[in-house]
């Protein structure tokens, strides 16, 4: 016994059902990174809370001498190295975010595309906006305002406090010694974490998911998860769209 073969009708039933659950499913995801990376960036702030108010008792106890200085050298470090660790994970977090973001902002116009008439009822954006629509950073200068770069501003502070603490008790607690070696180290660590964050989202924003971004005569492209292959596909016809709307 065949079946008998869909109608139109049916088959955009099936099809804006399986495009919804995609829609969804992205939102699922999106909201999972943006709770690890705030957790994590709590974990991080609570460690560094707990650690100063301890280095602070240590202080009223027993002086400004070695036992402040011994713990500290091995407070200070051991929340650096957690701040590192730190910043990597929820860097790598709001990188899949703005991946989850892209996929959800090509399945929007992908509604505008089949139902121009959304367009009167749904919030729609040109093209180059939907990034921005999805709260997706598309400037370095938000670079400071992500969570990873957060991270990233008290780690290279609590590492460049390590280092003054290491010079003032190696030149028996001078002011001008652990100036000079501490705020270099800070800032070197500052800049050595924001240029890697630059270059990831570089990387990231520059990464080919879906076939209307390959560039017109391009031979070689960098697919997003490191696809098999670098030959562009042949382009889709592109179904009729209003202007604008996406």
């Amino acid at each position: 016994m065949t079946e008998e073969p869909q109608t139109d009708a049916e088959l955009r039933s099936a099809e804006v059902s399986m495009v919804t659950t995609e829609h969804f499913a992205l939102q699922a995801a999106r909201s999972a990174t943006i709770a690890e990376s705030t957790g994590r960036a709590n974990v991080f702030l609570g460690a560094v809370s707990g650690g100063l108010v301890a280095l602070g008792l240590i202080a009223g106890a027993t002086g400004v001498g070695g036992a402040f200085t011994a713990f500290g050298l091995v407070l200070l470090p051991t929340l650096s190295f957690l701040g590192l660790v730190t910043f990597e994970r929820v860097l790598q977090s709001g990188v899949e975010d703005h991946f989850y973001g892209r996929r959800i902002a090509q399945l929007r116009s992908y509604y505008f595309d089949r139902s121009p008439g959304l367009v009167r009822y749904m919030f729609s954006v040109p093209p180059e906006g939907r990034l921005q629509m999805q709260g997706l950073p598309v400037r370095r200068s938000h670079d400071l305002l992500t969570v990873a770069g957060m991270v990233a501003v008290i780690t290279s502070v609590l590492a460049g406090s390590a280092v003054a603490l290491l010079a003032a008790a190696v030149s028996h607690h001078s002011l001008i010694y652990a100036l000079v070696f501490g705020v270099p180290a800070g800032l070197a660590i500052l800049a050595g974490l924001m240029r890697a964050q630059h270059r990831t989202w570089t990387r990231a924003r520059g990464e080919v998911m879906f076939v209307e971004e390959v560039p017109d005569g391009a031979t070689h492209v960098h697919w997003h998860a490191h696809a098999a292959t670098s030959e562009p596909p042949s382009r889709p016809p592109a179904p009729p769209s209003s202007p604008g709307a996406g």
